[in-house]
């Protein structure tokens, strides 16, 4: 479960770059740069869910060691 975690984050991180190099600073309301913004937001939403998941984990090993 931790391997599949870990490449769902460089997934997220990878699209997010992809995303950003798709973005057109220029014409930031053009339809590519829309939907490549959508992508972003979407990409940072996934690798904060992730963080949090991850600091769950470490909470939850942290207190069941402390509960032995």
């Amino acid at each position: 479960m931790n391997i599949f975690k870990s490449i769902l984050a460089v997934a997220a991180l990878g699209l997010l770059i992809f995303n950003l190099t798709i973005i057109d600073f220029s014409d930031i309301t053009g339809k590519e740069s829309i939907v490549a913004l959508i992508g972003v937001v979407a990409c940072f939403c996934a690798l904060l869910l992730l963080a949090i998941l991850f600091t769950s984990k470490k909470i939850d090993k942290k207190m069941k060691e402390k509960s032995n």
